[in-house]
């Protein structure tokens, strides 16, 4: 059933293909989670529409915004535009506050200052400071307000162009977990440390998804290479069955983000 919610974000959606339609210019939505994005993909498949581009700043980003383009253009001319619709807010921390602040704390921060969080993209965090992603006329308004809080007094706030990005390297762990069987509410439970059943309302939830795509059918099979995303949890990678228990499990290792 479809919720009020996802009934807004489609609505969106038509929107600016609308608009692109009738300006023959590119449109773009603000940024999308990934339950949106899942969403918005499955729409545009369903009618056919491919002359879109999901941007976030850089290829691994998890929240996109939905770029239409004209049908007569070529997605690598529209690929160049794109870089024109995001800056950064950069946050470099003074010394006293190096290594101090997660994610959580540069996104509670949006949050308290009454800031629309679909106008910010993914949050790169360093021990030196953040670069936040923003719509682009969202970008002076930010680094206005981030001053006023009291964690980011002492920093140096500035904006700059999206290609002066600096990624965070990627860093993983392997975790081992025993299951029955790659089913998604096995493996779900197994790395939320939770049970079997609270696994099932977390897929239900709609908190889950695979490569990207929301799941919520429980009995779904994983494959390796899987990338599996438990919101609130974290994002693991299925990477190969090392063994089986003598009860017949799976002894599976998995590659998590950290």
């Amino acid at each position: 059933m479809e919720r009020p919610e996802d009934k807004l974000c489609l609505a969106q959606v038509e929107d600016k293909i609308r608009m692109s339609r009738i300006t023959n210019k590119i449109d773009s939505t603000d940024f999308l989670d990934m339950y949106q994005l899942s969403l918005v993909r499955s729409y545009l498949k369903k009618n056919n529409i491919t002359n879109y581009i999901l941007y976030g700043g850089y290829e691994e980003a998890e929240r996109k915004m939905l770029v239409i383009y004209p049908e007569n253009e070529e997605e690598v001319v529209i690929e160049n535009q794109c870089n024109e619709l995001a800056k950064i807010v950069r946050v470099e921390l003074s010394e006293e506050d190096k290594g101090k602040y997660s994610h959580r704390n540069y996104l509670g921060g949006i949050i308290k200052l009454g800031l629309k969080r679909e106008k910010v993209g993914d949050i790169i965090v360093s021990p030196n400071g953040a670069d936040i992603i923003v719509v682009n006329d969202f970008a002076t308004i930010l680094s206005n307000e981030l001053p006023s809080l009291t964690r980011f007094q002492n920093s140096k706030i500035s904006v700059n162009s999206i290609d002066k990005l600096r990624k965070q390297e990627i860093r993983v762990e392997d975790v081992k977990i025993i299951v029955p069987s790659l089913r998604l509410d096995t493996v779900v439970s197994d790395l939320a440390r939770t049970s079997r059943s609270k696994a099932v309302q977390i897929i239900k939830q709609e908190r889950v998804f695979i490569n990207g795509q929301n799941e919520t059918k429980v009995s779904k099979q994983l494959k390796l290479e899987d990338i599996l995303t438990i919101r609130g949890k974290g994002r693991f990678i299925v990477k190969e069955i090392t063994g089986t228990t003598r009860s017949g499990r799976s002894v599976v290792r998995v590659e998590k983000y950290v």
